[in-house]
């Protein structure tokens, strides 16, 4: 027998091997023993006349069996009412054998009893390393890691300096506690990691467990969940024993979610007690009236808003470290964490892929630098360059390309002079994001064109002018359609919805609104990190009207806007939309230079269509 860290001790191999050679042979005994023949009752007769019978014969109620002098077996039926004795008697031995004999009925009872110890056995078996077993139903399934298994460390997390400092209080602490402890200080029960999926939680998790120079045990919070009712709160009670046992260590919890969703006020049942008695006892586990000292939780989730408030209180998750996503300066840390182990070509600018990937989580610029790689593998290039950076950038944001998508030649024309509206909008317009490439190539599903704009910097708040200039680029596609077409195509169906939820937003959120006033009207609105309860607004229908009013007013006045720029703008729209149409892809600042050529009206023959003249 064996055992490890994870769970009781379990069989080895060899025991399996034993268990089935035995059980063969046990198997071969019961069955294949010396089978008896069966002979009919005159033969027997003639038999037992000959003294050919050996030993003592086995008379039951309906059959004979007895052995002959050469050693073979046998069996006979006498004929019904046929008194056996008078006729044996001073010819051979005999006794009286009952018919449920041991022999006849010891295969077919311990065959059942040995299926079951087979299944039992192999139930009994771990899987995958961990400690599950039908005779540990109940406990916990922790992975204990060891710092040599982790060669993650905190090296390698980048962009989040500040949750870091926070995790790196805790591995110094239990490092070295008499440093704190000089000072009356303690440290905190618990630490819970809240951020946006993909920003690096876990990832922050695993370079604790490879800074720590304790026991780090680590599990999800769906291990706890099962459908028996008991069973999470037994897995809870086990883990935190084994815990104590190794303490001081780090127990750290994925997706504590799972489990610590707040409780119903009205209880519940089924599932529901089951999280609800998991919930319970992890509760008491973390501040109850057993200390857990040397004990640490370290605990994950991307959903704070859902959690139950006795979790969150001082004494058991006392600080909240929230992994935010990276500004520019920590986009750039982590690209060239990334990027170390890449052949980059030299006109490879990170900073500038910093600045073109506002948003991008940690784990979203991992796998952009692994797709300009892929990229560039399947070109067969020796280096990673710029364009394969800004290729992945794009099938990021926009999709893969679709090349082999047949274009009509008017609807390539409709997508380029929609696409050119909207980068002469966001070259001409004061607070507009500058324009960094507008493409024809349709890309994902239903995207005919994109125009990418590249943000001069990270911005966390953003003004009434900015937001109008953004309503107003995103207007310009399908106001060039209107000035040079007359008509309007479904291409600007994602431009009006995006249109819509930003002025709507502008109105009952960001009190823009000349109607409404400074109200937050707001319904639904997520609290992150707020444990406070949530009320929803009631809305006057008198209300919603001028809402729905407002909204109109602001979208319908930018449509204006732009419309007059680009009327302004008309000969430069066209042929920019012509050049866009021909080589597929400009960048911002060709179409900055073409804004600033004198354009020449084209003569209108007869052999020009009313779009190349426009």
């Amino acid at each position: 027998m064996s055992a490890d860290d994870n769970g009781p001790a379990r069989p080895s191999p060899w025991w399996y091997l034993v268990f089935a050679i035995v059980a063969a042979l046990v198997l071969a005994f019961l069955f294949f023993r010396n089978p008896a023949k069966t002979i009919d009752f005159s033969e027997f007769l003639r038999l037992v006349e000959n003294s050919r019978i050996d030993g003592t014969l086995e008379i039951g109620p309906d059959r004979i069996r007895g052995k002959l002098t050469d050693g073979d077996a046998f069996e006979t039926v006498p004929p019904p009412e046929t008194e056996v004795a008078p006729l044996l008697k001073g010819r051979v031995e005999y006794t009286g054998v009952p018919e449920s004999s041991v022999g006849s009925w010891l295969p077919w009872l311990l065959l059942p009893l040995l299926v079951l110890f087979v299944v039992l056995l192999v139930t009994m078996r771990p899987k995958g390393g961990a400690s599950f077993n039908a005779l540990s139903f109940g406990r916990h399934r922790a992975r204990v890691i060891a710092e040599k298994d982790t060669r993650v460390t905190f090296a390698d997390v980048a962009g989040a300096a500040e949750a870091v400092e926070e995790v790196r209080e805790v591995v110094e602490y239990l490092r070295s506690p008499e440093r704190f402890q000089a000072l009356g200080g303690r440290v905190p029960k618990g630490v819970l990691l809240v951020g946006m999926p993909g920003t690096g939680k876990t990832l922050l998790a695993r370079a604790v467990a490879g800074e720590a120079s304790v026991p780090f045990l680590s599990m999800s919070g769906t291990d706890f969940v099962e459908m028996f009712v008991g069973v999470g709160a037994s897995r809870v009670r086990d883990l935190f024993a084994r815990a104590k046992e190794l303490a001081p260590c780090i127990l750290f919890v994925d997706e504590i979610d799972a489990i610590g969703k707040a409780r119903s006020a009205a209880g519940g049942s089924g599932g529901s007690e089951e999280r609800e008695q998991t919930l319970n006892q992890m509760l008491v586990e973390m501040d109850g009236f057993e200390a857990n000292a040397g004990v640490i939780v370290l605990a994950a989730t991307n959903r704070p808003e859902v959690l139950d408030r006795a979790l969150l209180r001082p004494g058991r998750f006392d600080r909240q470290v929230v992994v935010d996503r990276p500004d520019v300066r920590g986009r750039l840390e982590i690209l060239r964490l990334h990027a170390r182990h890449i052949r980059l070509g030299r006109n490879v600018d990170l900073a500038v892929v910093a600045r073109r990937t506002p948003g991008f989580t940690g784990a979203d610029l991992a796998t952009l630098v692994n797709e300009a790689a892929l990229l560039a593998a399947r070109r067969r290039r020796e280096l990673v360059g710029m364009a394969n950076i800004e290729e992945a950038i794009d099938r990021t944001l926009a999709g893969l390309e679709r090349r082999s998508r047949l274009i009509a030649p008017r609807e390539k024309m409709v997508v380029a002079v929609h696409e050119t509206g909207h980068a002469i909008a966001a070259c001409e317009l004061e607070h507009a994001d500058p324009l960094h490439r507008v493409t024809v190539i349709p890309r994902g599903a239903g995207v005919g064109g994109v125009t990418l704009q590249l943000p001069r910097e990270d911005r966390s708040l953003m003004t009434q002018p900015e937001l109008l200039d953004r309503i107003a680029v995103l207007l310009a596609g399908r106001a060039a359609e209107r000035l040079l077409f007359g008509e309007v195509s479904t291409g600007a169906a994602n431009d009006l919805a995006r249109v819509s939820e930003l002025a709507y937003r502008m109105v009952v959120e960001y009190g823009m609104s000349e109607t409404i006033g400074p109200l937050g009207l707001a319904t639904g609105v997520p609290r992150y990190l707020n444990r406070d309860i949530e009320r929803r607004r009631t809305i006057a229908d008198e209300t919603s009207r001028e809402i729905d009013v407002d909204v109109r007013r602001i979208v319908q006045e930018q449509e204006a806007r732009v419309a007059q720029l680009l009327e302004v703008r008309k000969r430069h729209l066209a042929a920019i939309a012509r050049v866009l149409r021909d080589r597929e892809t400009l960048d911002g600042e060709a179409v900055r230079r073409l804004l600033k050529t004198p354009v020449t009206r084209r003569k209108k023959t007869a052999t020009t269509s009313p779009k190349e003249s426009a």
